[in-house]
């Protein structure tokens, strides 16, 4: 058998290497990228079961939200209104279904979600899912069922950063600027809940860190009220 010359067989072994440090580097690559995959928000859970009460304090814990909007931020109440204003994509007169997917320069799905605690942390919603958590629009619903006609009640809420709020399709209220999310810090107008589903819609605007929200009626005499269930059934707003 003729011997490789010594200069072949060098050569064959630089290539070799040279694919072998490819492999590696394609190896390494596909693993940078599997590590890119963050795991679920610890403060919610995908929401099971028809419907949820609230809290011992009132607090509303099940949800639909949108995916993040990218906005420009901008949190007073003019430059909220603006905002809205371009983002008024959605159909303001339906609630929609878990998974249904909104096309805004890009698709944007709507997630079903309880929240361990008596707030939803946004954050960790978007950061989960590898969404922008700066900037960013969030939209917000669910329903409401209340066993009896209820007077007097208000829409006890706080938000970081501004949010505005609707109760089956009228507006009920808003705050504004850089703020932290504080229980109770915005309170509607006396109001009256329907016997059966209540539908309640907000636009929450973060401008950067962290983002959250949290939501509960009162009685007549400012307690939290209680004997109230929330369920995400996708009928038509009333």
């Amino acid at each position: 058998m003729r011997a490789v010359p010594r200069m072949v067989t060098h050569a064959l072994l630089l290539a070799l290497a040279g694919w072998a440090s490819v492999g590696r580097a394609m190896e390494s690559s596909a693993n940078s990228r599997q590590s890119d995959t963050r795991p679920p928000a610890t403060s919610l859970a995908r929401a099971t079961g028809a419907t949820r009460p609230v809290d011992a304090r009132g607090f509303i814990r099940r949800w639909l939200v949108l995916e993040p909007v990218p906005v420009n931020g901008m949190l007073t109440e003019s430059a909220v209104e603006a905002t809205l204003k371009s983002a008024s994509f959605l159909d303001l007169s339906a609630v929609p279904q878990e998974g249904a997917v909104v096309d805004h320069n890009g698709p944007l799905r709507w997630h079903a979600l309880d929240t361990k605690g008596y707030n939803l942390n946004l954050y960790h919603f978007a950061w989960a899912l590898s969404k922008p958590t700066s900037n960013v629009l969030f939209w917000i619903v669910t329903t409401v069922e209340a066993p009896m006609e209820m007077h007097d009640v208000r829409l006890a809420i706080g938000s970081n950063a501004a949010s505005r709020w609707w109760l089956n399709g009228e507006e009920i209220i808003a705050i504004y600027g850089d703020r932290q999310t504080v229980i109770d810090d915005g309170v509607s107008k006396r109001l009256t809940l329907h016997k059966g589903r209540n539908v309640i819609r907000a636009a929450i605007i973060n401008g950067g860190g962290a983002t959250d929200f949290c939501a509960r009626f009162l009685d007549g005499e400012d307690r939290p009220i209680t004997g109230l269930s929330v369920s995400l059934r996708p009928e038509q707003v009333r």
